[in-house]
């Protein structure tokens, strides 16, 4: 596991504090942590989404992954 610093302001940090203290996480670190999570399922629903929408804007690709991701390197 990777430890990271990151400053906030006091504000959040108090928001972190109060959710510690009535229970929805065990530690500010842990609250921390589920909030980067929620951020990356977000993100790949985000991702999800947009490539749905290109398919349907007819901008998908078609045909066998690898040789299409060649076009890529």
């Amino acid at each position: 596991m990777t430890t990271i610093t990151v400053p906030i302001d006091e504000s959040l940090n108090d928001f972190l504090e109060t959710q510690v203290k009535i229970g929805n996480a065990s530690s500010k670190a842990d609250l921390v942590r589920t909030a980067i999570k929620r951020y990356k399922e977000d993100e790949f629903i985000r991702q999800i989404n947009q490539a749905r929408q290109e398919i349907k804007d007819g901008k998908g690709l078609v045909g066998d992954l690898d040789e299409l991701a060649k076009g890529f390197e």
